[in-house]
């Protein structure tokens, strides 16, 4: 598959840096507490990768940040407000949320859905106008689906699917996009086209970027910030190399490995070891 085009210039100018930052959190599904004491300050205009074993919390605390689970204690500001004060409609205007597998209504087509990215920013007296016509317009095109914009998004590959969602929150823009494994049930071509895609939309227009993911090497190639959770809390967060280390690996993952440096990003890059894998260097050693 050859690579997406970089995104397109638009004219649209750069977001303005969002404080988005989470104090206290405990959060829970009826009795079972799975976030448990959690703080976090999102870095603005960067990426942040949250990585982690199932079960960890990872996309609990994205659904918290994203409003869509109400702590049990602590709270969840945007700008110094409280996620729980902002309106739904301005709220919406700040903040886009791409969940895992997100199911689209049958036959819906790609540009009827990218339009209800700008359903926040439309109200019964103001309708569809040209400024929502030209973010729709610069949605598909930084997403490389403007060919695709009839057809049903349910006849897509599951690449040009995510991309087109990708493309919904493109059009929402907001500063803040909050992304739940957006590789997940990708082909490893495809999981790069999207990461590559994530990556233009934080570098060009500014867009603070949060994601949930579980392959470590692609989080140390594209996230600017990583936090490793476990058991429900932060174990480990800042840079790739400061946080995916052995240490922090064999910690979080109960997984033995080796750390080396990737030679085409010069990040972090974890090579596990299995029962049937030792280090060879290990058996040279005298």
């Amino acid at each position: 598959m050859l690579p997406a085009d970089p995104l397109p210039t638009t004219t649209r100018e750069p977001v303005a840096d969002p404080d988005l930052r989470a104090t206290g959190l405990r959060l829970s599904y009826d009795n079972r507490v799975v976030v448990d004491g959690l703080d976090l300050a999102v870095p603005p205009g960067r990426i942040t990768a949250i990585v982690g074993a199932n079960a960890c919390g990872k996309s609990t605390l994205l659904r918290a940040l994203a409003r869509l689970l109400a702590p049990r204690e602590g709270a969840v500001h945007l700008d110094g407000r409280a996620l729980h004060s902002i309106p739904t409609r301005e709220l919406a205007q700040r903040l886009g949320i791409l969940p895992q597998s997100p199911v689209a209504p049958e036959g819906l087509t790609v540009i009827d859905l990218v339009n209800r990215g700008r359903s926040p920013h439309q109200t019964w007296w103001r309708q569809w106008s040209k400024a929502d016509e030209q973010a729709v317009h610069e949605a598909l095109a930084a997403t490389n689906m403007t060919d695709l914009a009839d057809r049903p998004v349910d006849e897509l590959s599951g690449g040009q699917r995510q991309r087109a969602w990708i493309a919904m929150a493109v059009a929402q823009g907001t500063p803040v996009l909050l992304l739940d494994e957006p590789t997940t049930y990708l082909d490893l071509a495809h999981q790069i086209d999207v990461l590559d895609l994530i990556t233009d939309l934080n570098r060009r227009e500014n867009r603070t970027v949060v994601m949930v993911l579980h392959d470590l090497n692609q989080a140390c190639r594209y996230a600017d910030h990583v936090v490793a959770m476990k058991s429900g809390r932060i174990v480990a967060e800042g840079p790739p190399a400061e946080v995916i280390t052995a240490e922090t690996v064999e910690d979080v993952f109960d997984l033995n490995c080796r750390i080396t440096l990737d030679p085409v990003s010069d990040t972090p890059m974890v090579i596990p070891m299995g029962r049937h894998h030792q280090d060879v260097r290990a058996k040279t050693t005298p």
